[in-house]
């Protein structure tokens, strides 16, 4: 009787977690791995930003001092960028060119302008739609980090993506 119980508690063990591994849902394939469907969909909102991890895995594009020149860092990830955006097309973007606090109003808004530009122009090349993304400048108004030296003016060179439509 004893071992009678034993192996229908077992059988009913290894049922229970056939059963888990059955109904557990299937990672999405992307282009750098594996990940979860319902954590993607969490980390995409709507007004979502790159600054702030809430544009899915599109990540922030940083740039050299008074340069709007794409590094090769940043080109690298404007290729993982722009593989999401083309398997996502439902996906548009705003693309915020930023500036840091050095420099006077007018040629940081330029400046701020070109790199969003470049971003935009570079995803376009590696054939994301142009009728998805928009482009604005902030220049020096939308710091992400209020130091007054070279870390964080290296934080606020940046153009960031913020998801309008999804």
């Amino acid at each position: 009787m004893t071992k009678l119980l034993s192996t229908n508690l077992k059988l009913l063990l290894i049922l229970s977690l056939a059963a888990l591994v059955g109904c557990s849902s299937s990672p999405k394939k992307t282009g750098d791995g594996l990940v979860d469907d319902a954590a993607e969909a969490m980390s995409l909102e709507l007004n979502g930003s790159s600054d702030e991890n809430t544009a899915g895995p599109l990540q922030t594009i940083y740039f050299d001092f008074n340069s709007a020149q794409l590094t090769p860092v940043a080109k690298s990830t404007l290729e993982a960028n722009a593989m999401w955006l083309k398997d996502n097309d439902e996906v548009t973007i705003q693309i915020e060119g930023h500036t840091d606090e050095r420099g006077g109003h007018q040629y940081n808004l330029a400046l701020g302008e070109n790199r969003a530009r470049v971003v935009q122009d570079y995803l376009v090349a590696l054939g994301v739609s142009a009728a998805n993304i928009a482009i604005i400048s902030y220049g020096k108004e939308k710091p992400i980090s209020y130091g007054h030296d070279e870390g964080s003016w290296s934080r606020n060179r940046r153009a960031n993506f913020v998801v309008t439509a999804k």
